[in-house]
């Protein structure tokens, strides 16, 4: 006798199934609630939320009230709702700023962004859903579009004509382009066209989708689960798109100076006795150094939380004596927990319910590392607390800062990840993984970022990270994973950061030498040069491959690599100023050139060389054998770093690059801040900064700024108002320059007594300093006040006393002198 199983549908034949997408279709209805504005459709609507004048908020919702919460992506002190004036007519209804136009097309619901010329920024043409609950949205493409942005993609600076899915993912296979997910997820596409620029935000941690290729004239914007909820940044430049973006999403906090120093690592440094011999080696050797890592075979067994008892008997006295030399340890720490009922850590977060479940109770249980393991669900503040807490194992032994990798979550499955239907119990607001995922590392950083805050006191911590969500940077730095010592990994780390760094994560940087594979003498010696100016700085190499420390291919190449690590030293001054800037605007540390010279149409995808800040050209040497490199410079005139040379703008050279040489240029006209060669950031010597003045004329009409931003480098006192800026300008007339500084904050005072100002390749020659004695460079050294003739082209150094009130001089030119300019005739 058969049961109804003899009828189960599949013994029928596959069932065809037509996929049905469904439109909020014509306009019905709009009313504003509690400065919230609501549009219904006759089958769905969408709510608008205006952020201020530039910024909006729109969420489709199929259920009669629309659900208005955010993700912990979004600053719940940006998101405080604005009223502006509508305007209702037959066919449109209309929100007017001061800067926008927000039109919405009754019979269609088509939305249209216009500025107050009526040019169109933004069209989006359709939003659409399907019964599974994915929802996308196609918007208008421009032939003349370029986009920018999503974070850590691999392939070229511009988008477009790629498609890229947000979904964290352990890569270890090698990066190339065509691989569309990576292990961050910043769902921020940065779109520019003409003279106007956007961003549109997808707020959604679930699988997104941006497709620049499929559609010709439009692209899409799509995602497979949770709600579409989309913010619109108007510009009308890059820059205002940045900076409005890291005001929703938060900017990077100022790292400790030693965060910024160079970092060394490999998978692994086995034992005690390795770690200390390779410090002492940094410190005989004279490399400057603030920071080695412990990758996974530092713990017992690969347990989070503890230390091997064989090979790192004893930490504490290894951690003391490291930092006597002014080196700080990093080691890894994992979400995976292992299931072992003899451990502590474990044993707590299966009694106190801190694993990630499934919705009938049972733990998820996946391999990795450890063995099978148990995850922490950072979606519940009580485990996050409760995992930030355990970090007091970390910081009474004097550690500073953690490394969070395999934090996708990664797991040895077929899946790479957790099954999609583990809960993540959300304060209250339960959502599978499915919908979480690609938030689970950046709350896992959060969780690290805020307990070592607590047990460090006024210390700055640091934390890095290997995957991420938009928000990340105000809790970690990034790199990018697990890279290859391949000539084209190094040429795509540049496109990658930079892009990283239009979409908030400000603090990023890829192994340089590359991880896995073997690297050689000159790759390391070109990618050390290009990462030297990366915001984040780390040799990194893989178990089994040749070694990468800086002295690993004899004396030449030691010789260079100590050359470039000191530069990074050298420039920390003017480095920690970026990264105060980056605070303090969303600006990223190192910029594409299309950031700053947005109407060059030579620069919309140049991404083999990059700006550090709006001044200085970095053009790194990508290619084995290579002495020469074409750079591109942009309008105004750019001095050779090596040897003074002055070049016009707007156009191509021919850069020499022999081994010991990467192309570097300064813009005329320009500050750079230089401090003294440091073995670490807070090594504890006078602070004497030089102001590098490149291209100084007597004329009038020049002119030149900075402001340099300083604090002790390592507290969270800043914030309290410890700190200084000085403030510092230059400014031509006939026969001579102008000289002035002043403190307009100096509630911090640096360690030193004595400023310089430099002037590197003037157009002309100095006859005298208005109340200085001209003396030698030997008397300069020291320590005397007076100026001093500094080789050929006539460059010199003025040495004054740092005085609290700030100061002026006068620089009298001899004669007039001017530099050729290649290029010119």
């Amino acid at each position: 006798m058969e049961s109804s199983e003899a009828i189960r549908p599949e013994k029928m034949g596959p069932l065809v199934m037509k996929e049905t997408w469904n439109t909020p279709g014509s306009f019905v209805s709009w009313e504003r609630s509690e400065n919230i504005y609501i549009v219904r459709g006759e089958r769905g609507g969408i709510v608008f939320v205006f952020l201020n004048d530039e910024m909006f908020r729109m969420k489709v919702f199929r259920d009669k009230v629309p659900d208005l919460t955010t993700t912990a992506a979004v600053l719940a002190e940006s998101c405080v709702p604005h009223l502006f004036p509508v305007e209702e007519n037959d066919g449109q209804l209309i929100f007017t700023t001061s800067a926008i136009r927000l039109v919405i097309e009754k019979p269609s619901l088509l939305l249209r962004v216009e500025n107050m010329d009526g040019k169109v920024i933004m069209q989006q043409n359709l939003t659409s859903w399907n019964p599974r609950g994915a929802s996308h949205a196609e918007y208008d493409m421009q032939p003349d579009s370029h986009f920018y942005g999503l974070g850590e993609k691999a392939s070229f600076l511009d988008k477009r004509g790629e498609r890229y899915t947000n979904w964290n993912t352990d890569v270890f296979a090698p990066h190339l382009p065509e691989i569309e997910a990576l292990y961050e997820s910043i769902p921020l596409l940065i779109h520019v066209h003409g003279t106007l620029s956007y961003g549109l935000f997808l707020d959604n941690p679930g699988r997104s989708d941006f497709d620049m290729r499929s559609h010709g004239v439009a692209f899409t914007i799509g995602c497979s689960t949770g709600a579409y909820d989309i913010y619109f940044i108007n510009g009308p430049e890059m820059k205002d798109v940045v900076t409005r973006y890291t005001s929703l999403t938060g900017r990077i906090a100022l790292p400790p100076k030693w965060a910024i120093g160079y970092h060394q690592s490999r998978y692994s440094y086995m034992n005690q006795q390795e770690v200390l011999q390779l410090a002492r080696t940094f410190r005989e050797k004279n490399i400057p150094c603030d920071v080695i890592y412990l990758d996974i075979h530092y713990m017992d067994e690969y347990r989070v939380f503890t230390f091997d008892p064989v090979h790192f008997p004893e930490p504490g006295k290894m951690i003391a004596e490291l930092r006597g030399l002014g080196v700080r340890i990093i080691p890894i720490v994992d979400p995976g927990v292992k299931k072992d009922p003899n451990y502590e850590v474990y044993k707590q977060g299966v009694l106190e319910k801190h694993f990630c479940r499934r919705l009938e109770g049972d733990i998820f249980f996946g391999e990795v590392w450890p063995g099978i393991s148990a995850f922490p669900d950072f979606s519940d503040v009580r485990t996050a607390e409760w995992w930030g807490d355990l970090h007091k194992y970390y910081t009474d032994l004097g550690i500073q800062g953690i490394w969070n990798d395999m934090n996708e979550p990664a797991v040895f499955n077929e899946s790479k990840t957790m099954d999609l239907d583990v809960m993540h119990f959300n304060n209250g607001r339960p959502v599978t993984h499915e919908e979480y995922h690609n938030l689970y590392g950046m709350m896992m950083s959060k969780a690290t970022y805020e307990g070592l805050a607590e047990h460090m006191g006024s210390e700055r911590p640091f934390v890095l990270t290997r995957a991420g969500y938009a928000g990340i940077q105000r809790y970690a730095a990034v790199w990018t994973g697990d890279n290859r010592s391949f000539w084209e990994h190094m040429a795509m780390a540049m496109p990658m950061v930079l892009n990283m760094g239009l979409s908030g994560l400000a603090f990023s940087g890829p192994d340089i030498g590359g991880f896995a594979h073997h690297t050689s003498a000159q790759l390391l010696v070109r990618w050390t040069q290009m990462g030297v100016f990366f915001p984040y700085c780390r040799n990194h190499s893989s178990i089994g491959t040749l070694r990468q420390e800086p002295w690993s291919f004899g004396e030449e190449v030691e010789g260079i690599l100590r050359e470039f690590i000191g530069l990074r030293y050298r420039w920390m001054p003017h480095l920690y100023n970026l990264f105060h800037e980056a605070e303090m605007t969303g600006l990223p540390v190192i910029r594409p050139l299309i950031l700053e010279y947005p109407r060059d149409p030579h620069v919309t995808n140049l991404c083999d060389q990059f700006l550090l800040g709006d001044n200085v050209l970095i053009a790194p040497v990508y290619r084995p054998d290579t002495d020469h490199r074409s750079v591109y410079l942009p309008e105004g005139q750019w001095i050779s770093y090596w040897d003074g040379e002055v070049h016009a703008g707007g156009r191509h050279i021919l850069a020499a690059a022999p081994l010991r040489i990467m192309p570097m240029y300064v813009k005329a006209g320009t500050f750079v801040a230089e401090g003294p060669l440091k073995q670490y950031a807070l090594e504890d010597k006078e602070e004497t900064v030089t102001f590098h003045l490149y291209g100084a004329k007597a004329e009038s009409g020049f002119c030149a700024a900075c402001t340099l931003y300083e604090d002790d480098g390592h507290s969270f006192s800043y914030k309290k108002g410890h700190y200084s800026e000085i403030s510092v300008h230059a400014d031509g007339e006939e026969g001579e320059l102008r000289l002035s500084w002043t403190y307009t904050v100096r509630e911090y005072a640096p360690r030193r007594e004595m400023l310089r100002f430099a002037l590197c390749y003037p157009e002309f020659s100095a006859a005298s300093v208005d109340g200085l004695t001209e003396i030698s460079l030997e008397q300069l050294e020291k320590g005397r006040t007076g100026w001093a003739r500094n080789g050929k082209k006539g460059a010199l150094i003025i040495q004054v006393n740092d005085e609290p009130h700030g100061g002026e001089l006068r620089i009298e030119a001899a004669k007039a002198k001017k530099n050729l300019i290649v290029g010119d005739k």
